[in-house]
């Protein structure tokens, strides 16, 4: 739970959205998600 906490706080952090731990954590579940398919041979 820390580390989602934390990711979630860093996202929202990097991307202007200081404190906004929705956007913080829908912001990293997305990088998340990109960086997967992004792994497996999907490009854009």
């Amino acid at each position: 739970m820390t580390n989602i906490y934390v990711n979630a706080a860093s996202a929202a952090k990097e991307y202007g959205f200081t404190g906004n731990l929705m956007v913080g954590a829908n912001i990293a579940g997305f990088i998340k998600v990109a960086d997967a398919m992004l792994s497996h041979g999907i490009s854009y």
